[in-house]
């Protein structure tokens, strides 16, 4: 078996690829963003996140930090889900009505007006999160989609979109992460603009009234 020559240059390249964007990004988008999951969080509305394979890790993974990390105290999050998570409910959607439907029927089950979409997507193309903004759309759910590559059909049907113009997939995922953990941190820092007193009144309230 040959020795493995160090490639040092490979993921120098890669490195590289990934600053430049984050160096030549607009930002505008995540700052309404960020405004945007302030104002759910303070009206208690949902803020829902849906993609496919490593988008849907992601996905997943910044529902979880909605949720708890950006408050970090019991019943103080963000009502925050993600439409990539149930496997169950995902399996039986694409069984019974079509995979391209997978996300626009949950949204259909929990969304109202008022609550926001994040729509993650490498291409901006995928039939089932094109699906998802379409139906965003319908319920006066507000819609974000952060794309990579030429932006796909989500550049323009989503209400905003944050476009990283970068033709590598994994760079893209990448941006999902960054632009998430930017809001995370921003709304931690932000938290006090949440009124966690009511948070704690809700919950004295219901602890009296039992």
């Amino acid at each position: 078996m040959e020795n493995i020559q160090p490639d040092e240059a490979f993921f120098t390249g890669y490195a590289y690829r990934l600053q430049r964007v984050l160096a030549t990004a607009d930002w505008l988008g995540v700052n309404c963003l960020a405004e945007d999951i302030l104002k759910c969080w303070k009206k208690k509305q949902q803020v829902f996140l849906c993609g496919n394979g490593g988008s849907a890790g992601n996905a997943i993974h910044l529902a979880n930090d909605f949720l708890y990390g950006v408050a970090k105290q019991r019943g103080g999050g963000i009502r925050a889900q993600s439409l990539s998570a149930n496997s169950a409910v995902m399996t039986c959607l694409g069984n019974d009505v079509g995979y391209e439907y997978i996300f626009s029927e949950q949204l259909a089950v929990h969304g109202q007006a008022g609550d926001l979409l994040i729509a993650l997507s490498g291409s901006g193309n995928s039939p089932n999160i094109v699906c998802a903004v379409e139906q965003a759309k319908i319920m006066g759910v507000k819609s974000y989609a952060i794309v990579g590559y030429n932006g796909g059909r989500c550049k323009s049907l989503a209400d905003v979109a944050i476009h990283f113009a970068v033709d590598d997939m994994q760079v893209a995922e990448d941006l999902q992460l960054v632009v998430g953990h930017m809001l995370m941190q921003w709304l931690y820092k932000n938290r006090t603009l949440y009124s966690t007193d009511t948070v704690e009144s809700d919950i004295i309230d219901g602890a009296l009234s039992a």
